[in-house]
């Protein structure tokens, strides 16, 4: 077998391989047999008719045309194994010819994962942020849920807001007709919760004990007749109008209620709580925006085939998802207000954003010399197998069976090489200015505890910079390489 290796872009291999003739009699003894398998041939059991009985009823060219296909997967294996090439997609066939002298050459194309010898000048580079700041209002926010959580209701004589609660009869007319579907008496209901019929808030709204509210609503498909019209007339009674009380936001209170005596301790704790979310978020965008910002300066070319490769990953997860969770891919383009056009638009940026990132950091780790321990992987198995309650022993066998090393070890370098961005880059405001995104540690007694979780969630949400997807199932780069 002879194969040769033709550069067709600059991560595509074009490979040429030639099938001699008397490998192609081989491989028509092999797709006669396979034929025969599924012919009936008079005094013959299926699979022992000879080849020339197989191809006299099938045609000579017929039977070299299987042969070929029966051929082409063993051959296009071993000379891509003899050439060292390691495509990261499905090699693909683009033509299949006669050749001089007999046989036939087979042309293949070849994607490779791109690589990157230099990278942008990272050290000291500036981005902005929003920085993390946590205002007065939000912890006020806070509080008033605490107390919302306490509040009593009391009767009030005025028209009714969203928020009060209204004791009311409902009923459902059609026609003029009242409807057995859709009644209710004595309801204690929320305005604004939307939680009964449609229509129902909107009629609410501004009513006083003793009115008689009518106005359109819905029957939803659980309350109604199957093929009855949704559309009703609704008819509600207000009894009472009820407002929520909230207690007294006092030292008392708070210690009746908390784990903490004072409200000036549970405002503190609220604003460290809040302040360690912010930065957390914080943290993350300014990962990102790193990384954009070099992926922006670098130029990175993505094999169509490789891009196409992680589409189609991505797709057939999200459809994996939806058919687990019984959801329709229809209604789920309605709840996204997307048609397939667009979705497989966004689906495709997202495709390139995602190994440009991937390939960026791949880069950086080759420039910067970083490498993967047997240290990391354990210390990531550790903490994996913390977040996760497994045994630790237990989870490194089943990634080494199931083939994971390299995946995780992959997982590991880009988390290692974007550590080193961030460390090297530097977030500012919109003046200029420094910005302080060191963590919060909501409770000194946790410090261990709390990095330990910190250090896991960054290697199970890795998809937002480094192209690998946000869960295990979902890992759309990894099944595109692998294919």
């Amino acid at each position: 077998m002879q194969t040769e290796v033709k550069e067709t872009g600059r991560y595509e291999r074009t490979l040429t391989v030639h099938v001699p003739e008397d490998e192609l009699e081989r491989a028509k003894d092999a797709a006669a047999r396979k034929l025969s398998k599924s012919m009936k041939i008079k005094g013959f059991r299926p699979g022992k008719a000879p080849r020339a009985i197989v191809e006299r009823m099938v045609g000579s060219e017929t039977l070299r045309s299987e042969a070929i296909e029966e051929a082409i997967p063993e051959l296009i294996g071993a000379a891509i194994e003899e050439t060292a090439l390691e495509p990261v997609t499905v090699p693909k066939v683009t033509e299949v010819r006669d050749a001089e002298g007999g046989g036939v050459d087979v042309d293949v194309l070849i994607t490779l994962w791109p690589t990157l010898d230099a990278v942008p000048e990272f050290v000291g580079r500036e981005v902005e942020i929003e920085p993390p700041t946590v205002t007065d209002e939000e912890i006020a926010e806070q509080i008033d849920a605490l107390r919302n959580q306490f509040a009593e209701l009391e009767t009030v004589d005025r028209p009714a807001f969203e928020g009060d609660f209204v004791l009311v009869n409902v009923s459902t007319l059609q026609g003029g007709q009242e409807l057995a579907q859709g009644q209710a008496n004595d309801l204690l209901y929320e305005i604004g919760s939307r939680s009964f019929l449609p229509g129902l808030d909107e009629l609410l709204v501004g009513a006083s004990a003793g009115d008689v509210k009518e106005g359109p609503g819905e029957l939803p498909e659980g309350f109604r007749e199957e093929g009855r019209d949704p559309e009703v007339t609704l008819r509600v009674l207000v009894k009472e109008v009820r407002a929520k009380k909230l207690p007294e936001l006092t030292d008392e209170f708070v210690a009746d209620t908390t784990e903490f005596d004072t409200i000036s301790e549970l405002e503190d704790t609220i604003r460290r709580a809040l302040l360690a979310r912010k930065v957390a978020e914080a943290r993350a965008v300014f990962s990102d925006k790193v990384v954009e910002s070099l992926v922006d300066e670098t130029d990175i070319e993505l094999p169509e085939a490789l891009v196409e490769a992680e589409v189609e990953a991505r797709v057939r997860n999200l459809l994996q998802r939806l058919e687990q969770e019984q959801i329709p891919f229809g209604l789920y383009l309605n709840l996204m207000n997307q048609d397939q056009e667009s979705f497989l638009a966004d689906v495709r940026s997202q495709a390139a954003a995602a190994l440009s990132s991937r390939v960026l950091l791949e880069g950086v780790a080759t420039v910067e010399g970083i490498e993967v321990t047997d240290e990391d992987i354990s210390e990531t198995v550790k903490l994996l197998a913390a977040s996760s309650g497994a045994p630790a022993d237990e989870l490194e066998e089943a990634i080494r069976q199931g083939g994971q090393v390299e995946a995780l070890t992959g997982d590991i370098l880009r988390r290692k090489a974007l550590d080193r961005l961030v460390e090297a880059a530097t977030p500012v405001d919109a003046e200029g200015n420094p910005v302080d995104l060191t963590p919060v540690v909501e409770d000194t007694e946790d410090d261990g505890q709390d990095e330990q979780a910190q250090r896991t969630t960054d290697l199970e949400t890795d998809a937002t910079v480094d192209g690998v997807e946000d869960a295990p199932d979902a890992d759309g780069s990894n099944e595109a390489t692998e294919e």
